[in-house]
């Protein structure tokens, strides 16, 4: 039987040794606390969003036109890069947890929590756009509550993205004035 030799600091150095143990979990340690599979799907979901709203972003980024539109072109593109680094550093995580990334665009749609829009008129675009930021902030709100303190490392990269969903929602809000 392995005993527990707790430093004065209280930490478990069984535990940590143990960790050491299992590599096919790669950075999933018997101490993760979430519930893995329920994170990844909550993970998976957000990625199909991610993914939608690049897609959303590029159509309206290639087909907004009209005089003085530059500048709503310039910020449609900057905002589907940084869906799209979002959607990476998604799949990424979802791997360090042992899941696996559904790119199927199959299920984009049923399983994102943004629309897609086909919206011509410059201030459709950029309502929907605006729309679609805030479902997003209000998911990962929801996800950052269900995750708490569980899992670290996911809480903190949806926060994170989460800042820049603000942002977004921001530039859009001060587009529609």
């Amino acid at each position: 039987m392995e005993q527990t030799n707790n430093l004065a600091h209280g930490f478990d150095i069984a535990a940590i040794r143990r960790a050491a143990a299992n590599l096919d979990d790669g950075a999933v340690t018997e101490g993760y606390q979430a519930d893995r599979e329920a994170v990844i799907a909550m993970l998976n979901d957000a990625l199909a969003t991610e993914l939608l709203c690049v897609m959303r972003y590029k159509r309206h980024y290639y087909t907004v036109a009209g005089p003085n539109t530059g500048h709503i072109k310039a910020e449609f593109l900057e905002h589907a890069r940084q869906e799209q680094d979002h959607a990476d550093r998604i799949a990424e995580r979802i791997v360090q947890l042992n899941g696996s990334p559904n790119f199927n665009p199959a299920t984009f749609t049923a399983r994102s929590h943004a629309e897609y829009d086909e919206s011509d008129d410059v201030q459709a675009m950029v309502r929907a756009d605006l729309i679609a930021e805030r479902v997003a902030i209000e998911s990962y709100r929801q996800m950052i509550a269900v995750i708490g303190d569980k899992d670290p490392t996911t809480r903190n990269m949806l926060i994170d993205i989460m800042a820049v969903e603000e942002e977004h929602a921001d530039d859009m809000r001060d587009l529609l004035a």
